[in-house]
Formats: C-alpha cells, structure tokens, sequence
C-alpha cells in the first residue's frame, strides 16, 4: 500500500546535484543524508565555503500552494524575531522544481539537543511558543489543512484496515479496540477554539538548542488548536506532566493567552497521534526508507502491543484532565 504518485526512486545523487546547481548553488561536498522519511534532506558544503540543507518533497503530498504557504509563514516568524529556520529565495521564489521533484534549500544550522527535563528550557521554549502563535493567530491558512477528526482519525482509521502487516490472528480484537478508542476520542472532541497557525509536529526532537530554542521542520504546519504545540512537550507521571505544563505556561502567557480551555484535548490529540502515526507508516510501507527505519512494524508483537497500548489510552481519557496551578 503506497500513495499515490510515489516516486523517489528516480532522485538518485546525480539528479540531485543537477537539481541544486540549477539554482545556482554548487556542491563541493558530497550530499550527507540527514535523518528523513518523509522526504528526502541532504546536507552539503557549497562553493561559497556554506553549509546547506536541500529537502526534495515527497510527491503527491502537498500543493505548490501548502508548500509556499509553510515557507511564507516561517519567513514571517523571523521577521518577527522568532528563532526559526526559513528556506533560502532565489529569483523571488523558494520553492524550486527540477525534472518533476519539488525542492527548497536552507541554511544548515547545528545546535545541541533539547533537554527534556531541563525546566529553564522548557520555560524558554513556552515563551517562543507563545510567540509563534501570537504571530499564527494573525490570520489562519487558506490552502493548508486543518487539524481535525476526519485527516487525524478517520482517514487513518480507513487506511489501517487495508493495512496487510496486521496479524490475521488479532485482526478482530485491534479493530473492535481500536473503535472503541475512536468513539471515545470523538465523545471529547471539540472544536470551539480559535484556529492559528501552528508549528504543527513541535515535538523535542524538532527544536535545536543554541543560546535558546531554535524551531526547524514546519512540514507538518497547519490550522489547529493551540494546545496541540504544548502537549508533546510533556511526559513521565502524572505530577510530572502537571510540573512541566505549569512551566510552559509560565513561559507561553509572556506573548499569549495560555489555552487553558484546551487542556481537556490533550489525550484525545494523544490518540488522534497514535492512530495517526501507524497509518502513516503503513502508508509509506512500499518506500525502501520505511522498513528499515521501522522493522519493527512488521512484527506481529508490535500489532499486539497496540491492543494494549489502546487499552491504556482509553483509560487515560477517562481520567480527570491536567489542569494548572493555582
């Protein structure tokens, strides 16, 4: 099972090189492929002694339209003074097309990673949060999507049950669980909040860190409730989620409204997540990349880890949501 329109077969390194000396950019380095599924992400060294990143898009996934939409709205964050990671425009544009593949060059930034249990940092990355989204709130997307039930949770729902790596043996138990989880995540839906522009996928792993937190990978940005660029932020037990949440906000209400009204989402964004994420491995199964980043998703206990791990969220939702301090 695959999308459609799927084709990186043909991107192999001499395709690449022409694509980003057609710009005007030449490499003297060899293309470093950085670590990338959804696209394909080089990094290199150009003959002006700088180092570049170039994203090839997968084809098929988003318009011209989304795309430039994405590049226009990181180029407005650093104008804003938010430590983003904007593409480069050449000949007034960003998005660049080569021989039917669709590319966008950046500068390459390095920095450390992002210390999860480091509450300075955590509070600085409430703060730039709050900026983002002081500046998302501005006017929302008109071409890129909304994060909703039906391209979280029911299309993914649809996807999974073409999904031909789940054992024949727990087929009925998943699908019966995984329903059940569904309705739940339906029941505490709601939709009655304002909707900006977000980050979209602002998970640890996609913040550097310098002198503060430095924001990269908007490839997933769109429409949403603010809440779901906080939540991936917490982890561990319950007074543990409590405390870091507490910190965020602390940071995010310096340029923001903290989304306090929001906070009965984050277990229902939690399973939209989970059910999201194996549809979309299952979806990209046939590209070469995907088995093996993920050979555990053939195996029969990962299929049946997830009868449980869906259990265990049911009962989350159950339970009384995280609220602030005092």
């Amino acid at each position: 099972m695959t999308e459609p329109g799927f084709d990186f077969h043909a991107l192999t390194p001499e395709h690449q090189l022409d694509a980003i000396e057609s710009v005007g950019i030449y490499p003297q380095s060899g293309l470093l492929a950085l670590n990338s599924y959804e696209n394909r992400v080089y990094q290199f060294v150009a003959d002006d002694s700088k180092r570049y990143v170039v994203k090839f898009y997968r084809p098929a996934r988003w318009t011209d339209e989304q795309i430039l939409e994405e590049h226009a709205f990181c180029q407005e964050l650093v104008d804003a003074e938010v430590p983003v990671v904007a593409p480069l425009v050449r000949d007034g544009t960003s998005l660049f097309h080569f021989n039917g593949y669709r590319f966008a060059l950046f500068p390459s930034v390095g920095g450390r990673n992002f210390e999860v249990d480091n509450w300075d940092q955590i509070e600085a990355v409430g703060r730039y949060l709050g900026r983002i989204h002081q500046v998302g709130a501005a006017r929302p997307f008109q071409a890129r999507a909304r994060f909703d039930l039906d391209t979280h949770l029911y299309q993914p729902r649809q996807a999974l049950t073409h999904a031909s790596l789940i054992p024949d043996g727990i087929k009925t138990t998943f699908f019966s669980d995984l329903d059940r989880l569904i309705d739940a995540i339906s029941e505490r839906w709601h939709t009655n909040w304002p909707i900006i522009r977000l980050h979209g996928d602002c998970h640890p792993s996609n913040i550097l860190w310098r002198d503060g937190p430095l924001f990269v990978d908007f490839d997933d940005t769109r429409n949403g409730p603010a809440i779901q660029d906080l939540w991936l932020f917490l982890n561990g037990s319950r007074a543990d989620q409590l405390a870091q949440l507490d910190t965020l906000a602390d940071g995010y209400r310096e340029f923001s409204e903290f989304p306090a009204d929001q906070l009965q989402l984050i277990e229902p964004l939690r399973g939209l997540r989970m059910v999201h994420y194996m549809a979309w491995l299952a979806k990209r199964w046939q590209d070469p990349a995907f088995p093996r980043a993920f050979p555990w998703f053939a195996e029969a206990k990962y299929w049946e880890s997830q009868v449980l791990a869906f259990k265990e969220q049911l009962a989350a939702l159950q339970a009384p949501s995280l609220t602030l301090y005092p």
